[in-house]
């Protein structure tokens, strides 16, 4: 259920939706937190949900002291009015009993929002690529019908490679075909339901592993950018992507000194 911080309820009509998986490395939830720090999005609203595990915490895009204290969940939603974009940002694993709850309850809030589009952030294992999937970018993507007749052409123009369904018995060459998404919690469950509901979706993934997953992000954001032009990509190098003050705690507390 969503529920807005302010007192009316914002209208989301013909806006874009990004969000990320729970996945392997955490990738989407990093380059979505990229999105809402670079674009300063202000939070407009969140989930109260039992399906994700409670969690609440100080503001993680803090520029000063005065907006330090300000509340976040584990399912914020932050706005750009002006960029028609819309980044659901979530923060806590989903409690496993309630993941099919969870994937309804978003199915239900895209299409009652009237999105133009949803780009679903995730990622997956990198030691369980098929033999094809070694080649090349990390990076794939998968359309549902309804924005492949839209982008489908745009986003081959791109470069951009699909994600490859692999053979359910490897060893028999004719056997039948299916999408694998090792690692990507329900990045492919979401998918195969915005396909059953019409949902123009896409999903941006990239095979990692798990560690220090930032070059991870900033390549996932980046292939992101080129499509949807979030940023405008300097002539020469590269979007500078603005990092929260949260991630300077990533990795938790340095050594402290008085154990040696």
């Amino acid at each position: 259920m969503f529920i807005s911080t302010g007192d009316d309820v914002p209208s989301f009509k013909g806006f874009t939706l990004i969000m990320p998986a729970v996945s392997v490395g955490n990738v989407g939830q990093l380059a979505a937190d990229l999105i809402i720090s670079t674009l300063n999005m202000p939070r407009v609203g969140y989930f109260h949900t039992d399906c994700l595990i409670p969690m609440a915490g100080n503001n993680p895009y803090a520029t000063s002291t005065e907006d330090a204290s300000q509340l976040s969940t584990n399912a914020d939603v932050c706005s750009h009015s002006d960029l028609k974009l819309v980044v659901l940002q979530i923060r806590a694993p989903i409690i496993q009993t309630r993941v099919k709850s969870f994937r309804k309850l978003l199915v239900s809030w895209m299409k009652s929002c009237g999105f133009l589009r949803t780009v679903l952030l995730s990622s997956s294992h990198a030691y369980q690529r098929d033999d094809q999937q070694l080649f090349g970018t990390s990076v794939r993507y998968l359309l549902t019908p309804s924005l492949h007749k839209v982008e489908g052409k745009r986003v081959e123009d791109l470069g951009w490679r699909e994600m490859e369904r692999i053979s359910v018995f490897p060893d028999i060459s004719d056997s039948e075909q299916r999408l694998y998404i090792p690692g990507g919690g329900i990045t492919k469950a979401l998918y195969t339901d915005c396909c059953a509901e019409d949902i123009s979706m896409a999903v941006v993934l990239i095979f990692c592993s798990e560690g220090d997953n930032i070059p991870d992000a900033f390549t996932l954001i980046n292939t992101v950018n080129d499509w949807l032009h979030l940023l405008e990509k300097p002539t020469q190098g590269s979007v500078q992507w603005r990092v929260p003050p949260s991630w300077s705690l990533l990795f938790g507390c340095g050594i402290p000194p008085l154990l040696f």
